[in-house]
């Protein structure tokens, strides 16, 4: 039984409908009740399994990248190397084991996350043990200094907007009450001057998603940069320009209805990175998209996997190959899954990219 449910229905009695994004904000980090505020929601044990628990490599490849544009840039002395929502741990334990002899980074990495549940981050204060890790609320918060950032699997879960078009404006998805039941309805045409760009390409009745914290985000991401260099990777699933309604809910691994039991069950949809590149612009970012099979194999996912499997027999070895084939084939995550990469215009571009988009 869901503790928030009632709750929110509550809410809905005394003030009406909300928009999508309240009520995805109550489920994920209501201080009692919210899904990430309650409950481990990594791994077999969890309701899904992201990149970094499939395999080492992944992480691997990831903070290579990094370094590597650190190196590029003159190896700056003192740095911040940070990671928003760093779930467990795993993906940064896997950066700076990969990254342990890139000579000088470790010790001018200062490294920071930005995490909400205390739960997790007592599991970061665990796995990270050794690196001395110090957290933050925000990257406004973060110390003044060349930035090199990693977000996987962050972005999919910030609360959006839902917005059904008409001729010449949006009906926004609101979440009502029916009796017991929360039901999905649709407020009166408004404008929305966030979303005139997409009236030149959709029709009536697509479905446009608009997620207004990932814009803030990437605006204060994007000055830090700005100010003080440094890079951004972001992991997520999704496309450049995003039609369609792709607000989820994955319970157990399986797919359910996001209005059944609030506060239970993962509430995600798919980024629009094409909207974090136009949020970087105005800040001189060069922006670099692509999927993530193309990205882990230009960066040497194979042989690295290769060389993973010489010490490796039997089960163990099944196991470590359909790893990399889950991470990088078109039929699995290699497609779904984008990447893209944030500079300064001026700066070395990032490696493992074919594309840039802005």
């Amino acid at each position: 039984m869901s503790a928030l449910k009632p709750l929110i229905l509550a809410q809905i009695a005394a003030h009406g409908p909300m928009r999508l994004s309240d009520y995805m904000a109550l489920c994920l980090l209501h201080p009692d009740h919210g899904y990430y505020t309650t409950r481990p929601p990594f791994g077999t044990q969890g309701d899904f399994t992201t990149a970094p628990e499939i395999s080492q490599m992944f992480g691997e490849m990831l903070g290579l990248c990094l370094a590597q544009s650190w190196l590029d840039s003159g190896a700056p002395p003192a740095f911040t190397l940070a990671e928003l929502g760093p779930g467990r741990g795993t993906l940064m334990a896997d950066v700076l084991r990969a990254t342990a002899k890139v000579a000088g980074f470790h010790a001018a990495a200062n490294i920071c996350l930005i995490e909400a549940s205390p739960a997790l981050r007592a599991v970061q204060a665990q796995t990270l043990a050794a690196y001395a890790p110090r957290w933050f609320g925000s990257v406004d918060d973060l110390p003044e200094a060349p930035l090199y950032l990693l977000a996987n699997e962050f972005f999919d879960a910030l609360p959006i907007r839902q917005f059904h078009r008409t001729p010449a404006a949006w009906a926004e998805v609101m979440v009502g009450a029916a009796g017991d039941d929360l039901t999905f309805g649709k407020s009166a045409p408004i404008s929305l001057p966030e979303l005139d760009q997409r009236l030149n390409d959709t029709r009536g009745g697509d479905v446009v998603e608009y997620c207004p914290a990932a814009a803030a985000m990437i605006t204060a991401i994007s000055r830090r940069i700005a100010a003080f260099g440094g890079a951004a990777l972001i992991v997520d699933y999704g496309a450049w320009h995003g039609v369609g309604d792709t607000f989820q809910a994955l319970r157990s691994h399986e797919f359910a209805n996001p209005l059944d039991a609030p506060g239970m069950a993962d509430l995600t949809a798919h980024v629009d990175f094409s909207a974090l590149a136009n949020a970087a612009a105005p800040h001189n970012l060069r922006a670099q998209f692509t999927a993530q099979g193309p990205f882990l194999t230009s960066l040497g996912i194979d042989a690295r996997a290769t060389r993973l499997a010489q010490s490796l027999r039997g089960p163990a070895l099944a196991a470590h190959l359909a790893a990399k084939q889950r991470l990088t084939s078109p039929d699995e995550m290699g497609q779904l899954f984008k990447v893209v990469g944030l500079t300064p215009a001026g700066a070395p571009p990032l490696a493992g990219f074919d594309t840039v988009q802005a």
